[in-house]
């Protein structure tokens, strides 16, 4: 899915910049996909349809970040809310197997004592799990 990435010369801004054009370019049919499950699995817990206004991959700022195990770059996107704060990121491996996290930050809407802290994607390919990360409410 991102062999571009196999042939990366990190030292070249002009290409570090192409390739991370490219890798979104091959990266936003899945990521639009996963968008779509977040949504659903919010949903299915019981959210009202824009209850949760999750952003979508298009509004991320990305890169190139090496992986220090395994020597491999992965494009990395960034979500931020308008304080410059980060609200959530998408990890898209050379592999395929990618991670997205998005923050929810609201009381579960039928779990009492219970929040809402992030919505999780992982996953190779088309293949997408989705869950949200729960925690209890403090006291």
């Amino acid at each position: 899915m991102l062999s571009i990435l196999q042939h990366l010369d990190p030292d070249s801004v002009g290409l570090m910049n192409e390739a991370v054009t490219a890798c979104y370019d091959r990266i936003s049919g899945i990521a639009e996909q996963i968008y779509e499950r977040l949504g659903d699995e919010l949903w299915r817990i019981g959210f009202a349809e824009h209850e949760v206004a999750l952003l979508p991959p298009a509004e991320a700022s990305y890169s190139l970040e090496k992986d220090p195990f395994s020597g491999t770059y992965a494009l990395v996107g960034r979500w931020q809310n308008e304080q410059g704060g980060n609200v959530g990121s998408l990890v898209f491996h050379v592999d395929g197997s990618f991670f997205v996290e998005q923050d929810v930050i609201k009381p579960h809407p039928r779990r009492k004592n219970w929040f809402v802290e992030a919505i999780n994607a992982w996953g190779r390919q088309a293949t997408i799990q989705v869950e949200p990360k729960l925690l209890p409410m403090p006291e």
